[in-house]
């Protein structure tokens, strides 16, 4: 009896020390640099992710998401932009061709992942898990360029916007203001 209690032991622990991975785990490749764009250093920060693509109905979301950034980011905020060729091809052939357009058009600072995919066999594993994160709008696959996840400092996912809502959208500005003043 004392052989079966052990390995039943064993077999939990096993089980418990695979745990669900945190937002914080994910590392990309950033697009400014050869750096890495490790999430675990906008860690105690909200942060708004946003898949992203430079030749889109949406793509002057741009400056709006540059312009929440400026507003907020001395106060624990940070955009995150995630450039895809997902839907449409409608994201530049180049990680170099990507970061001059969103530079020279929209004076964007915020950090930006070189081009990864969101969706489908090839889907990063960060949008695997927004995509599944519970909350209180909606799960599942990305349906197009510009959807935005607002999460928390302790990074869990509070919000999802559909593209067509703008980041300056009421509802987006009070979710942000909601989590920075909390």
């Amino acid at each position: 009896m004392k052989t079966i209690i052990l390995i039943i032991s064993a077999l939990t622990i096993g089980f418990m020390a695979e745990e669900t991975p945190s937002l914080y785990d994910f590392k990309l490749q950033s697009l400014h640099n050869s750096e890495k764009l490790d999430l675990s250093d906008y860690e105690g920060k909200v942060i708004l992710a946003v898949n992203t693509a430079s030749k889109c109905g949406f793509t002057s979301q741009y400056e709006k998401l540059q312009e929440l950034y400026d507003t907020y980011r001395d106060d624990g905020f940070v955009v995150l932009g995630f450039p895809t060729g997902d839907f449409g091809g409608q994201e530049y052939g180049t990680n170099e061709e990507i970061a001059e357009f969103c530079e020279v058009n929209f004076g964007v600072e915020f950090p930006l992942s070189t081009k990864i995919s969101v969706k489908g066999n090839d889907q990063h594993p960060l949008f695997n898990y927004l995509t599944s994160a519970d909350n209180p709008d909606y799960e599942g696959d990305i349906e197009w360029n510009f959807e935005k996840f607002l999460l928390n400092r302790e990074g869990k996912l509070e919000r999802r916007f559909k593209s067509r809502t703008e980041p300056n959208d009421e509802e987006v500005i009070t979710s942000i203001e909601n989590l920075l003043n909390s």
